[in-house]
């Protein structure tokens, strides 16, 4: 096994805009393109992953050059990008450096958010597909294998995965410190903006018991708390419902303040001054900035919250730095792992040889002593294979210790100097 047969062509965010992404993505296992990608020449072992952000191929091939030249004519094929173009929108890695790619991409780290953690469930996702169609054998079945275990490796000795780095995780975030416990809280949703759900989103996988909407257009109210299992409210009932909710997050349209100081003091006696928690997403903002003077009534902003992002974003890029290093240390063991496979075939055919010229001299000699006890005979047969194993060990380290630019030259000259490539006439 050729290091350089494990191919990969893809696009990604980083690379190509969306526009030229959705022309080449995959979707759903039926309509991946398993069979056409086998029939490319040289083509063993194939995968598909297909995301909103990256397409990928991944591929194993015995004549890596032919199959190499044939993968963007795939990729491309159906797609009204020119042939000129499918270069500079694609990235196309061999070997080690397909390797590291893949690693990079299982734990999250070639993420458009780094330490993101959809892509590893999108690429067990998408070996299960390949592995279904009897597109895997022993390479990628490994190598998948072990990007899985790359991922899960520096995701527990990083914190990759542990900052909030989007607005409405960090309104998360940051309820969790005020209330600790989010088991049985009460989320009030003011208007119908895009960050402002999935940070009801988050909030609900958190265990929040209740959600309730409240917008202007009381029929859109009643849309958004049917997909959370809530109830809606209209604009008039927000103050009213104040007295029992917990968090609410704001989102309107609205060109003047929702929510006034004067209109929470009143309700915060009747709740007994348990702690509000208010999320203004808007621009403009919806809550008045007075809020924060009222005891127990946390406001944060869109600005607090990009900052708790921005801090988050710099302490996953730190941690980030260890998961490269991770990467590069499981790199050389995958290499390591190929270069056994590479050495292999060539050791069992050479101690092959050795037993058969062993066994051939142990019978010509024992036909020609006599009354020679079993016992004697083992200890004969014993020496004979102990003399080959000593013989053979030197070239098989020398095999296995090389490098593996050179590993090629080298099992080329051990099959030539031990005949393995010829016809047997002994």
């Amino acid at each position: 096994m050729q290091v350089d047969n494990i191919i990969i062509l893809g696009v990604n965010h980083k690379t190509a805009p969306v526009a030229i992404r959705e022309q080449l993505a995959f979707s759903g296992d039926s309509a991946l393109p398993f069979s056409e990608l086998m029939a490319l020449e040289g083509c063993t072992e194939c995968c598909i992953l297909s995301t909103c952000n990256r397409v990928e191929i991944i591929v194993v091939s015995r004549d890596p050059d032919k199959t190499s030249q044939q993968l963007r004519p795939f990729l491309f094929g159906k797609s009204a990008v020119s042939l000129q173009d499918t270069e500079k929108y694609s990235y196309l890695y061999r070997g080690e450096e397909a390797i590291t790619h893949l690693f990079r991409v299982g734990a999250s780290l070639d993420s458009m958010i780094v330490g993101e953690p959809q892509i590893l469930g999108q690429l067990k996702q998408a070996y299960k597909a390949s592995s279904e169609n009897n597109c895997t054998g022993a390479i990628l079945n490994r190598f998948l294998h072990k990007s899985f275990s790359v991922a899960k490796r520096v995701r527990t000795e990083t914190n990759i995965g542990g900052s909030a780095v989007s607005i409405s995780y960090a309104a998360v975030e940051l309820a969790k410190k005020i209330f600790g416990d989010l088991q049985g809280k009460t989320v009030m949703l003011v208007g119908a903006g895009e960050m402002a759900e999935l940070a009801a989103e988050h909030l609900i996988t958190q265990g929040i018991s209740q959600v309730v909407v409240v917008n202007r257009t009381f029929e859109n109210a009643v849309k958004l708390a049917q997909r959370f299992n809530g109830k809606a409210a209209g604009l008039d009932d927000l103050i009213p419902q104040l007295e029992h909710v917990d968090i609410l997050i704001s989102s309107t349209g609205a060109t003047d303040l929702v929510l006034k100081k004067d209109d929470v003091k009143p309700v915060m006696n009747q709740r007994m001054n348990r702690p509000l928690f208010l999320i203004d997403i808007a621009v403009p903002r919806d809550l008045d900035e007075k809020l924060n003077k009222l005891d127990n009534v946390y406001l944060y902003d869109i600005d607090d919250l990009t900052h708790v992002v921005d801090i988050n974003k710099a302490e996953r890029d730190k941690e980030a730095g260890r998961g490269e290093r991770i990467v590069i240390e499981e790199t050389m063991k995958f290499l390591q792992w190929l270069q056994g496979m590479e050495v292999t075939p060539t050791i069992v055919e050479l101690r092959k040889k050795a037993d058969a010229i062993c066994r051939a001299e142990i019978d010509r000699t024992l036909c020609n002593i006599k009354d020679l006890s079993p016992k004697a005979q083992k200890s004969i047969e014993k020496m004979a294979g102990a003399i080959a194993n000593k013989m053979l060990h030197d070239p098989i380290s020398y095999m296995k210790s090389d490098h593996p630019g050179d590993r090629g030259e080298k099992l080329a000259f051990i099959r030539q100097l031990f005949a393995l490539d010829n016809d047997d006439k002994s």
